[in-house]
């Protein structure tokens, strides 16, 4: 697929790398539809997108609630007639210390990063499999597979994510749904440069925007990024766990 003159749903657009795919998809000819919580900002992106050539829809809107995403969908439907692609782009990680963490921090990550999904999930399935076709692509990241010091309710959900999705990837591809997951390591966004922790191989958001484009076009099943963080992980994941859990501690805590 060429993310071209297509109708594109980015889910948490307005900032870091869904901020930076929606500017390059922009000079693509294409329909966006911008959400995210924050107005001012999509309506921010929306200009620039216009200015870029493309058509662009804003509809504000709070992920972690469900009838608002499926309420979201429907708008989106309506102004558009049909998604072509879902770019589910939500998600956050607060370094939280599992030795003082409470139950409600901790669920609250999973709703941040595993409920928001669903919550779009649900009603973009419905309308592409009334389609017969379509293409869902979900950010999520190297994290969902290893524990990390100081991230392991982030880790927790987004491996919850990836095999959910790995899941739908089977499920849907009789109705003409494909499902790309996307695995990000570290992206020097805001949020990302305010952790106390060092960030190894890590990359811009823009250079992290150019990875996803090419992951969802090429339909890849795992886009892992950058080639060698990815390479890391799978090699991470043959190791014993002793030897594993130390160097992802070394990895992670040196400065």
């Amino acid at each position: 697929m060429r993310l071209e003159n297509k109708t594109i749903m980015i889910v948490g657009a307005s900032s870091g790398i869904g901020y930076a795919m929606a500017r390059q998809l922009a000079a693509r000819d294409n329909r966006l539809i911008l959400c995210a919580r924050r107005e001012s900002q999509l309506q921010q992106l929306a200009q620039e997108v216009e200015s870029l050539g493309s058509q662009a829809l804003v509809l504000p809107c709070d992920a972690r609630w469900t009838d608002e995403a499926a309420a979201t969908v429907a708008h989106a439907i309506d102004a558009a007639t049909s998604i072509d692609v879902a770019v589910l782009n939500m998600g956050a990680g607060p370094a939280l210390d599992m030795s003082v963490a409470s139950a409600e921090e901790i669920l609250d990550s999973m709703e941040l990063n595993y409920a928001t999904l669903v919550n779009f999930l649900v009603p973009l399935i419905d309308h592409m499999k009334t389609r017969g076709q379509g293409l869902i692509a979900h950010t999520n990241s190297l994290a969902g597979f290893l524990g990390l010091p100081m991230q392991g309710p982030y880790c927790a959900a987004k491996a919850a994510a990836r095999l959910l999705m790995d899941s739908c990837r089977l499920e849907l591809k009789p109705y003409g749904i494909r499902v790309v997951s996307l695995y990000p390591g570290f992206v020097r966004t805001e949020r990302v440069n305010n952790y106390a922790m060092s960030l190894p191989l890590s990359i811009s958001e823009e250079r992290a925007a150019e990875h996803m484009i090419r992951g969802i076009e090429r339909e890849q099943a795992n886009y892992l990024f950058p080639a060698l963080s990815g390479w890391l992980v799978r090699l991470a994941q043959l190791l014993p766990h002793r030897v594993r859990s130390w160097i992802v501690t070394k990895m992670v805590t040196s400065q």
